[in-house]
């Protein structure tokens, strides 16, 4: 089955974006700015990524506003920090519970 191409303009000159998807020479998440918008059934982008890379024909799904990008990127920081934090409550609870049991190490 072919991929699905974009057949909506989602972006539009000089917008400010960062990659959804590897791409070649682009790790996810780099920022760039698209530079030209071509096409009349496939909507695609040339975009200039920070990283010094340039790629033609970028479908609209590949990136995505930087905007966007970040805010999402906040919210996988915030859940990873209370999944962090949920892991270190569950090790003092047993520390905490073990002590009780045997007392102290110190003592």
């Amino acid at each position: 089955m072919a991929p699905k191409i974009s057949t909506e303009k989602m972006f539009r000159r000089r917008q400010k974006i960062a990659a959804a998807v590897d791409l070649p020479g682009v790790p996810v998440g780099t920022f760039g700015k698209v530079w030209f918008v071509s096409g009349v059934t496939w909507i695609r982008y040339h975009v200039a990524f920070d990283n010094g890379v340039e790629i033609a024909n970028v479908d609209g799904a590949q990136i995505i506003d930087r905007k966007v990008w970040l805010a999402e990127q906040s919210v996988r920081d915030q859940e990873a920090l209370e999944i962090e934090r949920a892991a270190a409550r569950e090790v003092a609870r047993a520390e905490a519970l073990a002590n009780l049991a045997t007392g102290p190490a110190s003592h």
